[in-house]
């Protein structure tokens, strides 16, 4: 007797769930571009405000990618009615993939 229970992976995140995690990036790209152009005076200068600011917005924005996939990813029992069916189902195919 089998007792395993099997588990359904979903995922539902879609792209208006980051969609402002990647505007409020570019606002900070933007706004470190900007810094870098009044900056021009001195190119050491500018290209290592580039840097600061990538270096230190890359991490928070990984991160806050990471939590909300990590949000949205779902382990669903799967019915035992249901997964009869799937074995019945993958018994009639030629191609039997277990």
């Amino acid at each position: 007797m089998n007792t395993h229970t099997r588990y359904r992976f979903i995922c539902t995140l879609s792209f208006g769930d980051i969609y402002g995690q990647i505007v409020v990036w570019l606002i900070v790209i933007f706004a470190g571009l900007g810094a870098a152009l009044s900056l021009m005076n001195s190119p050491l200068y500018a290209f290592l405000t580039i840097a600061l600011i990538l270096v230190i917005s890359l991490p928070f924005l990984l991160f806050a990618f990471v939590t909300t996939l990590l949000n949205h990813i779902e382990f669903v029992a799967v019915p035992p009615e249901e997964e009869e069916e799937e074995r019945a189902v993958a018994a009639k195919s030629p191609v039997a993939v277990r």
